[in-house]
């Protein structure tokens, strides 16, 4: 369900829909340090990733509740991270086998990214038109050819007209207006673009003083720096490498790698001796509330739905997961619902570790305002 952010005070109030976790948290005034913690998380985990948002917040607070219920069964906090620490390693081990790579063939690698585009845009506002956008991203990203800054990417907004009227101009779209007296259209143009002043640069070099007599000289010290930079792109060329992406793994959606992690913690834990078994139980609980609560969202059975998913990968069946268009259990491989590989991982260590650092504090002080000097 969405959510409407009302700004208070102030001439300017504004009212925005959203259903994003991290825009949420970061509107909403919260006094209370241990939930200040959980905002921080969900902060690390947009600028990180850009998803997660949501399931990072969720996984803490389950894990922090599932810590209550052992701290009221006389488990000392420390037998409890130790335990967690065990099935943090296990999950992460899970998620690493489960992992699928098609960088290598660029047709399996853009489906792949289409995919998770797909399943990110499926919880948006814009879900109606998630195929459209997610072609849109993928191509946007694509364009960048060796490019990791998202800046390059500009998206300019005008008033009317739809959502599915978006599209992607492969040139230069610039917003501004025609001078008068100017023409409107021409043919086999010219055009210069120059992001720079139209003087001499300076000169820069830094780690090294060089002392020289000529201009020849400096010519020759630039030189070599732009043979070395072209040695290093033609070597990058010669692997044929057109196109990067950090992270190009993949995991199933829909609760599927959750179920995986929490099975694996599951099968280990009663070989564990003491009561760290009992905190690497209530750790794979912790990460089958996340199918739960996909399953309540869309308005269906979770005990039903999270029940017969854990009987289906029970069953050897490792690529079940949550259908949410039917409300039933399907196969995430043949139904394309796949996420990010270093999201999951994001969401699973950030939540880990707040989780631990809230349940090692036992007391809140409150320091005494600074003092003003003078």
């Amino acid at each position: 369900m969405d959510k409407i952010l009302q700004s208070v005070g102030g001439p300017d109030k504004s009212i925005s829909v959203t259903n994003d976790g991290a825009t949420i948290l970061k509107s909403v005034y919260i006094d209370n340090a241990a939930a200040k913690v959980l905002v921080d998380i969900a902060k690390t985990q947009d600028e990180e990733v850009g998803d997660g948002t949501t399931s990072v917040a969720v996984l803490c607070g389950e894990l922090l509740r599932e810590a209550e219920k052992l701290i009221e069964q006389r488990i000392h906090p420390q037998t409890i991270i130790e335990g967690w620490r065990i099935a943090l390693s296990t999950a992460h081990k899970a998620l690493e086998k489960s992992a699928r790579d098609h960088s290598q063939d660029p047709i399996k690698f853009r489906e792949d990214l289409l995919n998770i585009a797909r399943t990110t845009l499926s919880s948006k506002l814009m879900a109606e038109s998630k195929d459209h956008f997610a072609e849109l991203a993928v191509d946007a990203v694509l364009r960048l050819k060796g490019s990791n800054n998202l800046d390059h990417i500009q998206i300019i907004k005008k008033q009317g007209g739809s959502l599915k009227n978006s599209y992607l101009e492969e040139g230069y779209i610039l917003d501004k207006h025609i001078g008068v007296g100017q023409p409107k259209r021409i043919v086999n143009a010219k055009i210069l673009i120059a992001n720079t002043g139209m003087d001499t640069d300076k000169i820069k070099i830094y780690g090294a003083r060089v002392k020289v007599d000529s201009m020849e000289k400096v010519a020759s010290i630039e030189d070599a720096e732009k043979l070395k930079m072209r040695q290093k792109v033609e070597k990058i060329a010669d692997f044929g490498i057109n196109c990067f992406v950090r992270h190009t793994r993949t995991v199933m959606g829909g609760g599927c790698t959750e179920v995986l992690m929490a099975q694996a913690i599951d099968e280990l834990a009663p070989g564990i001796p003491g009561k760290k078994s009992l905190a690497m139980e209530a750790f794979a609980r912790a990460l089958r509330q996340i199918p739960a609560i996909i399953a309540d969202n869309g308005g269906y059975d979770s005990a039903e739905l999270v029940t017969q998913l854990r009987a289906a990968h029970f069953g050897g069946h490792n690529h079940a997961g949550l259908n949410m268009t039917n409300g039933s259990i399907g196969d995430m491989e043949a139904l394309g619902i796949r996420e990010s590989y270093k999201s999951k991982m994001q969401v699973l260590l950030s939540a880990a570790e707040a989780a631990e650092m809230i349940l090692r504090v036992d007391d809140i002080v409150k320091c005494a305002p600074r003092q003003r000097q003078g």
